[in-house]
């Protein structure tokens, strides 16, 4: 979906032309739009649409204008500086900040002989919100979705929108820049603007704010006293496994790391007045099952179904992604650097690749295996037939991951023990017990075991309810010292004389979630 242009200086409905131009025509067209709309409402689900407002493409109207010269209408949109020079009389960028797809984060552009700011790839320029104008056609487009019908939003990069105005050089040796306009000078305030049409509208939203380290702008964008997001997804635990020079460097986490993250978000959203958007996998992180648990062919259906009633049964709302409730996997570790599509993945090997010996390209390739975004992007696997049912053509835009045949979501809807029956009884759970798991605080219990993550939901009147989740490969024999009167969910078809006791006999990856 695209932005229509609006006036510049009014507040304008799209014409029909207009109109036709909001979808890509491969994609479809905006009646496809209103048939999802209603086809989902009368189903009773909400339509949330992901709205990009930090950037656009470098093929809109907008920044087809933009850089056409110095003194056009639109120049000031987005954001351009002239070129810096060194001692030697070279050609510099403004500052030193950092794409987050490698590189610089400005683009050079002969036409006008200045720089634009892009956060991401140069076929996105940054838009200046700075500029009313840029603020106003936002709110148009929000508006004109919200009046079509649709629910709420899913906010790209919300807390870019703001960037230090001095646009100072970083100190960061990573990801340098976002200091500056990772939650910039005026970002509440232009949340405060969006949260405004969201109220008006009654409608949701929750916005993706990463490179963030003070909770306090966290909880600032979610209290429910500040008007602006319904949520937020952070990103500490997506971090959990970034080296010393970012994304795509080694690191290992031991259980208790996660537990700290965990804990401390879970407490400090039920403490502060906000509320968690619960994640483990989306479109730009690799398969839970392959990052926090265990894929071998041993352990990966034990392994997805653990993640179903670890993440479902925290304080917040669930967010599954498409495939997480099959249990799909990580691409095969013998994909070669031709068959990935990730542009952070390959401006990084570009930058590496002919500079670095043998052993550290072994191990850049084993990093992007693990950590691509591609991981997330092979395509849905239906059923087991040619190209996973995903499509009739001969071949996707990426090939569907080799396991297809034992991952799909047709040969689990026919089966009750499958991963995706587990994520239905973990969700038919929830709702049964909303005073407990939705409204319920979080304690963490046995913080110091390091194969076992356990913790307790209670409810305002007293009712509680336990959570055990055996991480490692190990069979563990774990005292609760609680006693259970039902079992919710048990994967292993667990009863409640195997636990009342208050010793639970744990398999590899196993989970169980009790009533206490």
């Amino acid at each position: 979906m695209t932005w229509f242009e609006p006036a510049i200086d009014t507040a304008t409905p799209p014409t029909q032309d207009e109109e036709s131009k909001i979808i890509d025509p491969p994609y479809g067209d905006i009646t496809d739009v209103d048939v999802l709309r209603d086809a989902l409402h009368e189903r009773g689900i909400k339509l949330v649409l992901d709205l990009v407002m930090n950037h656009t493409s470098d093929e809109h109207e907008w920044f087809k204008e933009s850089r056409k010269s110095k003194d056009n209408p639109y120049r000031d949109w987005y954001i351009w500086k002239p070129p810096r020079y060194d001692e030697q009389g070279n050609r510099c960028p403004p500052n030193n900040w950092h794409s987050h797809f490698q590189g610089s984060a400005w683009e050079y552009d002969e036409t006008t002989d200045e720089y634009y700011l892009r956060l991401f790839c140069k076929q996105q320029p940054d838009l200046n919100w700075e500029n009313p104008a840029v603020r106003r056609a936002a709110h148009d487009v929000m508006r004109f979705w919200l009046d079509r019908g649709a629910d709420g939003f899913r906010i790209d990069v919300i807390n870019f929108i703001s960037k230090d105005q001095s646009f100072p050089d970083s100190n960061k040796t990573v990801l340098g820049g976002t200091e500056h306009y990772a939650c910039g000078p005026r970002l509440h305030e232009y949340l405060m603007e969006l949260g405004a049409i969201l109220k008006e509208y009654d409608a949701f939203s929750v916005g993706e704010m990463p490179c963030v380290h003070d909770e306090k702008e966290l909880v600032r964008a979610v209290a429910s006293d500040r008007g602006e997001l319904s949520m937020i997804f952070h990103f500490e635990l997506m971090d959990i496994d970034h080296g010393v020079n970012g994304k795509f460097s080694p690191a290992t986490w031991a259980l208790s790391t996660l537990k700290s993250k965990v804990n401390k978000w879970q407490r400090f959203m039920y403490d502060n007045n906000g509320w968690n958007a619960l994640y483990l996998e989306n479109h730009d992180q690799p398969r839970a099952v392959s990052r926090f648990v265990h894929d071998t062919p041993e352990h990966r259906v034990a392994s997805a179904k653990l993640i179903a009633i670890f993440l479902a049964f925290q304080a917040g709302t669930p967010f599954i992604y498409q495939g997480q409730e099959i249990g799909m996997t990580n691409v095969p570790k013998e994909w070669g650097m031709d068959e990935y599509k990730d542009i952070d993945c390959l401006n990084h090997w570009k930058l590496f690749k002919d500079t670095v010996d043998n052993n550290t390209k072994t191990l850049l390739r084993g990093e992007y295996q693990k950590k691509s975004r591609d991981n997330a992007r092979t395509p849905m696997q239906w059923d087991d037939s040619a190209q996973a049912g995903f499509t009739t053509a001969s071949s996707p835009w990426m090939r569907v991951n080799d396991n297809y045949k034992d991952i799909n979501a047709a040969s689990q809807v026919k089966d009750p023990r499958s991963v995706y029956h587990t994520y239905r009884r973990v969700l038919e759970k929830r709702k049964e017990h909303m005073d407990i798991f939705v409204y319920g605080d979080f304690e963490l219990v046995d913080e110091q075991n390091d194969k076992i993550f356990a913790y307790k939901r209670v409810a305002g009147n007293g009712d509680a309810a336990l959570v055990v989740c055996n991480f490692s490969t190990d069979k563990v024999v774990w005292s609760s010292g609680f006693e259970a009167r039902e079992v919710l969910v048990s994967p292993t078809g667990k009863q409640i004389g195997d636990v009342r006791a208050g010793e639970i006999q744990m398999g590899p990856c196993e989970a169980i979630a009790l009533l206490l």
